[in-house]
């Protein structure tokens, strides 16, 4: 749980020293932190049903947020716009991991 605290401090860190992004790398922080989200979140689901692993957390973090940020970049160079499109197929899993939790938590 040491990587999750980490996630969690970084992100603390990042919003008290508000750091800026050019304009041009906006589309590409928008969809790794969709991803890093979507792993964080699984991460937790996991957790609570006692099949955690660090290991699958951290190439699930590394691999969605690559490969999100790949497709981006694939999607700007053939002149389609893929941030939609991964932000509902990320938007999807993250209501997914949160049905779970919920379900999870509160029972049901």
């Amino acid at each position: 749980m040491a990587i999750v605290a980490g996630l969690i401090l970084g992100a603390l860190i990042a919003l008290l020293m508000r750091p800026t992004v050019p304009p041009e790398y906006t589309r590409y922080l928008v969809v790794v932190v969709i991803a890093a989200l979507d792993a964080s979140l699984g991460a937790v689901r996991a957790w609570l049903e006692e099949s955690f692993l660090e290991r699958v957390f951290v190439v699930s973090f590394l691999v969605n947020a690559t490969a999100a940020a790949a497709l981006v970049f694939v999607g700007d160079r053939l002149g389609a716009d893929l941030v939609t499109a991964l932000a509902v197929v990320f938007g999807i899993r993250i209501f997914g991991n949160l049905t779970r939790i919920r379900k999870r938590v509160l029972g049901g």
